[in-house]
């Protein structure tokens, strides 16, 4: 697909849809243009490959999340976010595969639509034990460091390997026996008739819980659960120019799973501070200077703040409130290589309340001055400085 349709469109919900929704759109739609249905179908084939790919990226929080932010470039595998599959040219059964809590076995029946048992064996245990839970942090940043990407170490307490058993929750790997109830294959299957043909429930087994195995000694320490109650440094890479809301997913560092079962992920949620001197606005950033009366006037040179500390700016004599300097570059640093922003400075001008008499002497010597009135602005610049004033308030 050259051009991608966007994936809520593709499955016909709305953008707040809930999971079962996506899941249940999918489904219908995997039904309906299912390879078994549609044999030799070209089209057929493109859409239930396209709705696929859809439900790949919708199903997960943190991809969803990615997508509905940046679309479809938040999920295409660049940068630090990672990225979904290749849908189009994947295989029917790597499909299948993939989605095991859509197609578990026997999704159309193990003789249904010429199916022949391809789809329909048991898949079995794929690993031991059961995986762990994911886990959702804040991460408060500086604008320095989104501006410029970092690298934070963070001290998370979790659910860790019990390293007495090395996670399979026994003494010793002796002390595991084959499940009677399933024979060692994790599920158990309820098979019944439709005017479809077979429709076969897969459930995991209720005595080994799905693991295809019991455990006779237990270990010690974490009581067979094969994981503990710990803490851990995780070392998190900040790419520049992330946003207040987006998400890092680290897989693998979330809870540890029971007895030897994968990890789950730990998702890093982006919070963005507010910044002493700076306001944000995308990649661009806003300062605001106040200059003296006299050096709007005459011009100077002055320091002001940048993400990378102090800088010159020159001031041209006879500068107006409200005009806008640009330093360019000196922004945050685009996502994915996607270009430096600015840095702008709108300037104010400070008017004193209070005169000395000798002061007020000497702006009243002025005041008759020709270019010091204001009516002789031509149309053109009070239509220039009225919008400026709409601008900046």
């Amino acid at each position: 697909m050259s051009t991608k349709r966007d994936y809520y469109e593709i499955l016909g919900v709305d953008k707040g849809a809930s999971e079962a929704e996506i899941k249940k759109a999918y489904r219908k739609l995997a039904m309906k243009y299912h390879p078994d249905r549609n044999k030799g179908d070209k089209e057929a084939e493109k859409k239930f490959k396209e709705a696929s790919e859809a439900y790949e990226v919708l199903k997960d929080s943190d991809k969803r999340a990615r997508y509905d932010q940046f679309g479809h470039q938040g999920v295409n595998g660049q940068g630090g976010f990672g990225g979904g599959a290749d849908f189009d040219n994947m295989g029917f059964e790597d499909i299948f595969s993939r989605f095991g809590d859509i197609f578990g076995s026997g999704f159309f029946g193990e003789e249904a639509f010429g199916g022949g048992g391809r789809r329909g064996r048991s898949r079995g245990r794929k690993e031991p034990g059961q995986p762990g839970s994911d886990m959702k942090i804040r991460m408060p940043l500086t604008l320095e460091e989104i501006a410029f990407g970092a690298e934070k170490k963070l001290k998370i307490k979790k659910q860790i390997k019990c390293d007495e058993c090395s996670g399979t929750g026994a003494e010793t790997n002796s002390d595991f026996e084959t499940c009677g109830t399933c024979n060692g294959m994790g599920e158990v299957r309820q098979v019944t008739r439709t005017m479809l043909g077979q429709m076969v429930n897969v459930q995991a087994c209720p005595n080994c819980a799905g693991e295809g195995r019991i455990i006779k000694n237990k270990c010690k320490k974490c009581s067979g659960e094969g994981r503990v109650k710990g803490e851990e440094t995780i070392k998190v890479n900040i790419p520049s120019g992330v946003s207040n809301g987006n998400y890092i997913t680290l897989r693998g560092q979330g809870n540890a799973g029971r007895r030897g079962g994968s990890a789950g992920s730990l998702i890093v949620l982006i919070e963005e501070k507010e910044h002493e001197h700076f306001d944000r606005d995308g990649n661009n950033i806003y300062y605001n200077l106040t200059l003296s009366m006299p050096d709007a006037i005459l011009g100077t040179e002055v320091q002001v703040p940048t993400l990378k500390g102090k800088a010159k700016l020159k001031i041209d004599p006879g500068t107006q409130p409200g005009k806008m300097l640009r330093m360019r570059g000196r922004g945050i640093k685009g996502l994915n290589n996607s270009g430096d922003g600015d840095q702008y400075v709108r300037l104010n001008v400070y008017v004193p309340e209070e005169l000395t008499d000798k002061q007020k002497e000497a702006v009243k010597s002025f005041k008759d001055e020709e270019n010091f009135d204001p009516s002789n602005l031509d149309g053109s610049e009070k239509n220039f400085f009225s919008k400026m004033k709409d601008m900046f308030g």
